[in-house]
C-alpha cells in the first residue's frame, strides 16, 4: 500500500485522503480508452485500472498492460469467488474490475480511473456511489462511424453492431456527473484533468479533520 507524502495521521502537515473512483464510460469508438491512458500519463497520483476480458487480444496489445486476458472458465471462476467490483457481457466477451485492486488502489490514497461500459459504470455506481462518472461523447453519430470503421479491427457486421449498441449506450448519459465531448484528443485530455483536480479540491473529498486541528484549535 503507497503513503501519501507528509500523511502520518494527527499532527501531520499535510491532510490524509482516500483516492477517488474515476469512472469513464463512452459508446465504443468514442475514444475512451485513449483518453484515460493519456491521462494517467499526465496527472501525478492517478492509477489506471486494469481490467480482466475474455477476448483475445488485438494486435499492439500488451497482457498486464492493456488487459488481463483470460480464459472464460478462469473468469466465470473470479465471478463465483465475487472478485469483481463490476462485470459484464459487452460484444460477446467478459469484462470485469477487479475489487480488491479498487480498494487497496484508494485506501493508499491514489485516485483510480476506470474504462469501463455503461453496464459496468451502472453497477459500480450502486457498490461506490462517492464515485465521480464521466461520459465521453462523439462529435457525432457520422463521426464515430467513421472511428469504428478507421480502426479496422472488426468486420462490417460487427462494427454495424457496435453502431447499433452505441445509440443504446449514449440514451444513459444522463445517468454521468460530467460529459465530454471527444472532438479533439488534446482539449479532451484538459477537460477531463479539469474534472479530477476539481473533484480533488472539493469539499466532500477534503480531511476536514485536518483543517479543525491545523486551523480551528
Amino acid at each position: 500500500m503507497q503513503e501519501v507524502a507528509g500523511s502520518k495521521g494527527k499532527g501531520s502537515a499535510h491532510p490524509e485522503r482516500k483516492g477517488l473512483l474515476l469512472v469513464v464510460s463512452a459508446p465504443s469508438g468514442a475514444g475512451k480508452t485513449t483518453l484515460c491512458r493519456t491521462m494517467v500519463d499526465t496527472v501525478p497520483g492517478l492509477q489506471y485500472s486494469i481490467s480482466y476480458t475474455t477476448r483475445p487480444p488485438r494486435s499492439g496489445e500488451v497482457p498486464g498492460k492493456d488487459y488481463f486476458f483470460v480464459a472464460e472458465s478462469e473468469f466465470e471462476q473470479m465471478v463465483q469467488r465475487d472478485e469483481f467490483a463490476e462485470w459484464a457481457k459487452v460484444h460477446n466477451n467478459l469484462y470485469g474490475t477487479h475489487a480488491g485492486f479498487l480498494k487497496r488502489t484508494m485506501a493508499g490514497g491514489k485516485d483510480v480511473l476506470l474504462d469501463v461500459d455503461v453496464q459496468g459504470a451502472q453497477l459500480l455506481k450502486k457498490r461506490f456511489p462517492e464515485g465521480i462518472f464521466i461520459f465521453v461523447l462523439p462529435p457525432s453519430m457520422n463521426t464515430l462511424m467513421e472511428r469504428l470503421r478507421d480502426r479496422k479491427s472488426d468486420t462490417p457486421e460487427e462494427i454495424d453492431r457496435r453502431f447499433r449498441v452505441a445509440r443504446m449506450e449514449i440514451q444513459n448519459y444522463s445517468d454521468y456527473d460530467y460529459i465530454i465531448i471527444n472532438d479533439e484528443i488534446k482539449k479532451a485530455v484538459r477537460e477531463l484533468e479539469s474534472i479530477i483536480l476539481s473533484e480533488r479540491l472539493r469539499l466532500s473529498h477534503t480531511d476536514q479533520r485536518w483543517i479543525r486541528e491545523q486551523f480551528l484549535k
